[in-house]
């Protein structure tokens, strides 16, 4: 319900039901209260999971506190879950109805599933707030296991794909240059894609840390060798080199998440069929991240700061295959330590 100030004073109501034109309720308030919680309850998804999709798109928490990526992810998670859950009533929803909706329905898709796991409960949150139900039920069931993948893929056949890639016309550069600062800068994707020149200084780029609930977190990448002869080739073919987008569509903007994605497997599909990727067949962009911390703790021998708990790096993305240890080397000891004898 919308309050809309008066040239006279006071405020005129008005009801916006979804994917409708407003709807005049006068200017009583009290009045207009009672007409749009009958108006509400009019609604054909009023009571049901539906209803609660709806109203959670409404809420402070998917307003503000999620990221654009968020809120995306579960507006893909919304389909398959709502096509099982969508008509029943909160209160009709038992664990056991979700632990099969886990383990039988989406056998196929653990990991996605649990992505519409997590939207569930958010959805019975709200169910328990307005009161529709007791308790989440979400909570009595255990999500599905899941194993980061470590796939990072080996420097030679990353070599080769980016050398192919660089000598493609097109947007292949482009996304050759997204994949090349992804594996030697180890940002996400959702952290570069809209990186424009102004940010791009001579000693280091300066990128906002996405996934930061507490605070916000600048990251300085330095400007070294390879990442500035990055920089200079990009800069090289950029219609805007002041104030435009260092990695742009063929239109000049940003990329978007799911652009971005269709865009990179299409050329991973080409880069399959033209050989450009040897055995490697199944590296994703994500991977790149898992590449740059292989990499950083084999040359520097500790892990990279990308995460507040520097457990979530080694769990999650370190691919290290061989683990290089030191022997003491401290005098004085006290052990006996026996001459060499001829």
């Amino acid at each position: 319900m919308e309050a809309r100030p008066r040239a006279k004073g006071g405020f005129s109501y008005r009801y916006h039901p979804v994917g409708g034109k407003p709807i005049p309720l006068g200017s009583d308030k009290a009045e207009a209260l009672r007409k749009a919680l009958d108006l509400d309850s009019e609604n054909p998804d009023s009571g049901t999971v539906n209803g609660l999709w709806r109203l959670y798109q409404q809420t402070g928490n998917w307003k503000l506190d999620l990221s654009q990526g968020s809120r995306d992810d579960y507006m893909q998670s919304s389909k398959p879950l709502l096509e099982v859950f969508g008509l029943m009533g909160p209160a009709a929803i038992k664990p056991q109805h979700i632990a099969r909706y886990l383990r039988v329905k989406r056998a196929s898709a653990p990991v996605r599933a649990n992505r519409e796991f997590a939207l569930l409960s958010n959805l019975m949150n709200l169910a328990a707030e307005r009161g529709e139900l007791e308790a989440n039920p979400c909570k009595q069931v255990r999500r599905n296991k899941e194993r980061p993948r470590k796939n990072a893929p080996e420097p030679k056949v990353l070599s080769k794909f980016l050398e192919w890639a660089w000598a493609q016309s097109g947007q292949s550069p482009t996304l050759a240059g997204m994949a090349e600062f992804a594996s030697i800068a180890g940002n996400r994707g959702i952290e570069f894609r809209e990186l424009t020149w102004p940010q791009v200084g001579e000693d280091v780029i300066r990128i906002m840390r996405s996934k930061q609930r507490e605070k916000e977190v600048v990251e300085q990448v330095a400007m070294d060798g390879l990442l500035v002869d990055l920089m200079h080739r990009l800069r090289a073919r950029a219609k805007d080199s002041r104030s435009g987008y260092v990695f742009p569509t063929s239109q000049g903007n940003a990329y978007t998440a799911q652009n971005f994605k269709l865009a990179f497997n299409r050329l991973k599909t080409a880069a399959r069929k033209a050989g450009a990727m040897g055995n490697d067949l199944n590296f994703t962009f994500h991977d790149l991240r898992s590449y740059y911390v292989t990499q950083y703790k084999e040359k520097f021998g500790a892990l990279p700061e990308l995460h507040a708990d520097p457990g979530t790096t080694a769990r999650i993305y370190d691919s290290s295959k061989t683990v290089n240890r030191k022997t003491l080397c401290i005098p004085n000891l006290g052990f006996f330590i026996p001459k060499y004898r001829k």
